[in-house]
């Protein structure tokens, strides 16, 4: 790292172009902006590179597109270097993202793939291929992010986080970049991409404070990155956001492939998966490695995709199947075992935190783990309203213990126990930290049981760092 040499009214500032932006990689003499005293480059490690980064944690959410632009119009707009794919939805983002990334990456594009919420590292937020961006990497762009918002209006932390991929991919020289939203659509950080095609996965309650509290005006958010005559793939499932995405499409002149009527696809009997594609004929028995019956919709949106980019990437047929067996996407109905106290325990962890998403937890653990023992490890965030989802997958369990992953937004153990029905409350126990509720799990599982933990990404996250170290490694 370089420190900045200050000399009278000139700036020295060898690794980059001018003092006033430090993420231009050349050497120059520049004269310091008049509008602020000239700031050092701090030296950072990585440790200060989150800590700073987790400062922005304390803004409220703030939506809109205006800073985001702004920052990157400065900065180049390096949104602009490179092919994007554009993703938005209530569920299945990170799982279409995920294997878009797999194909693309298989078939020898060098693709990155921005995602959010992370689970235990915020590097798992920025990867280029299999890999997530260095410690050494992530702590050069924040420090230089640091001396580039002095004396500027702060962003958010996911603005932050926005602008730290869209430079690193840049610098990276990726070719290709999956672009997860964070939350809707029309007024996300991500929203100032171009992009070659839009994904809208399923759409269902989540953010109502901020989206609306109607599946039609939160389709209505996730629309907003409809751009116009770009490509729209979506999954349709939703019988009252349909209309509303139909509408944008054609005010756009977008095209729209909706999921059921353009294209499908679904596991067979045989555990392949079968797609019937836009156009030519069926695809059958490929891989789909991720679990969950609702894996073969999300699986089908990024084949959808692929098929109407075919003038922009080439994919082989074993490049397709070599991408498909590679698709991870951990902490969603991600399975595993572990030797523990003289045995090998199972456990699964299913990121579940809105409606939908713990009632497509409960289909996959009645359908498929239907004669296992069933443990629960559950906390949820304050501001969900899960209870019935919840009462409906504790049916399905021997014991649930109520823990919270962390203070300030998780709901407590003793308030989610108060909420039970009386006869619910007698199978139920609380712990105070996670680590304490991972031990009275395995204490009382037994090698054919399973231990679910869901109701929370940052409790899949601790949970699944204490169990399998982190996944940034």
């Amino acid at each position: 790292m370089t420190v900045m040499a200050v000399k009278s009214s000139i700036s020295i500032t060898p690794n980059w172009r001018f003092s006033d932006n430090p993420f231009h990689a050349q050497y120059s003499l520049a004269p310091l902006p008049r509008h602020r005293e000239p700031l050092p480059l701090l030296l950072m490690n990585y440790q200060e590179a989150v800590a700073y980064l987790d400062q922005f944690q304390f803004f409220k959410i703030k939506l809109g597109l205006e800073t985001t632009e702004s920052l990157l119009a400065e900065l180049g707009n390096p949104q602009n270097q490179f092919k994007i794919i554009h993703v938005a939805g209530t569920n299945g983002k990170g799982s279409v993202g995920a294997t878009l990334l797999a194909i693309l990456s298989a078939a020898g594009y060098r693709t990155g793939f921005y995602s959010s919420p992370h689970l235990s590292s915020v590097r798992e937020r920025f990867r280029i291929g299999a890999d997530f961006i260095t410690e050494a990497d992530f702590t050069q762009l924040v420090a230089r992010l640091q001396t580039f918002l002095a004396g500027r209006a702060a962003p958010t932390y996911f603005e932050c986080t926005t602008i730290l991929a869209l430079l690193w991919f840049k610098e990276q020289g990726a070719d290709t970049v999956i672009l997860e939203t964070g939350m809707g659509g029309r007024l996300d950080a991500t929203n100032v991409v171009t992009p070659l095609l839009s994904i809208i996965t399923d759409i269902s309650r989540d953010h109502e404070q901020y989206l609306g509290t109607t599946l039609a005006a939160i389709a209505g958010e996730k629309a907003g990155i409809v751009k116009p005559g770009i490509p729209v793939v979506f999954s349709g499932r939703a019988p009252e956001a349909v209309p509303v995405i139909r509408q944008r499409c054609h005010e756009q002149k977008s095209p729209l492939s909706m999921y059921g009527r353009h294209f499908y696809g679904h596991r067979n009997r045989h555990g392949g998966f079968d797609y019937f594609p836009i156009k030519g004929p069926p695809r059958t028995n490929l891989p789909l490695v991720l679990a969950g019956a609702h894996q073969a919709i999300n699986t089908s949106l990024a084949l959808a995709a692929l098929e109407l980019l075919a003038s922009h990437f080439s994919i082989s047929t074993d490049a397709l199947v070599d991408g498909l067996q590679q698709v991870r996407w951990p902490g969603r109905m991600e399975m595993f075992s572990l030797a523990a106290q003289g045995q090998q325990l199972r456990f699964l962890l299913d990121g579940a935190h809105n409606l939908a998403g713990v009632e497509a937890l409960y289909h996959s653990l009645r359908q498929e783990y239907p004669r296992r023992r069933l443990l629960l490890v559950w906390g949820n965030m304050r501001d969900k309203l899960l209870q019935p989802a919840l009462l409906e997958l504790m049916k399905l369990t021997t014991e649930v213990i109520f823990t919270q992953a962390e203070s300030v937004r998780s709901a407590s153990p003793d308030a989610l126990y108060t909420q039970l029905p009386p006869s619910q409350r007698r199978t139920t126990r609380c712990a105070d930290t996670v680590e304490q509720a991972l031990a009275m799990a395995m204490a009382t599982a037994g090698a054919e049981d399973l231990i679910c933990v869901a109701g929370s990404l940052y409790l899949v996250g601790r949970v699944r760092q204490l169990l399998l170290g982190e996944l940034a490694s």
